[in-house]
């Protein structure tokens, strides 16, 4: 799986830290991508980078992105803009995971200023282990989003 990472200048240290330990804990079984905020500029502000992470799932050049700002509010809001993108801000395992077996969830947002590093790790792992059931109450529950997305878009 290729995974996309980026950061909000409030973000870009615990980024650096978390593709770090991902490395260390995945041992090469992922590719891991940053796709930039290094925090040197205060104006490195999370739409942008929320959308270049967003785009590069809708567009298939990374499987699923991690997002993270100051609380992973902003992150979520603004990937969830971009069609195709199902985002959610977790700061627990469960949520993490649930999210992608049953919402199709394929960007996680997380707040540098929210959690710590160790519980970031656990919970990216989480997302990353977790598979979309195809389950026909999931499936029946994501066409609804989906029609919600095209409806937004015009098309409904």
């Amino acid at each position: 799986m290729r995974i996309a990472f980026a950061a909000d200048h409030a973000g870009a240290a615990f980024k650096r830290e978390l593709i770090a330990k991902l490395a260390t804990a995945l041992d090469g079984a992922h590719t891991l991508v940053d796709l930039g905020g290094d925090g040197s500029d205060p104006q490195d502000d999370y739409p942008d980078f929320a959308r270049a992470l967003a785009v590069a799932v809708r567009d298939g050049d990374a499987d699923r992105g991690i997002l993270v700002c100051g609380s992973g509010v902003g992150a979520s809001i603004a990937a969830n803009k971009v069609r195709g993108v199902r985002a959610a801000i977790c700061h627990d395992t469960y949520s993490a995971h649930q999210g992608v077996e049953h919402d199709d969830m394929n960007v996680l947002t997380m707040g540098a200023r929210v959690i710590g590093i160790e519980p970031a790790v656990e919970i990216s792992l989480a997302f990353l282990d977790a598979t979309f059931s195809g389950e026909p109450r999931h499936v029946r529950r994501l066409g609804k989003v989906l029609a919600i997305e095209a409806e937004s878009m015009g098309e409904g």
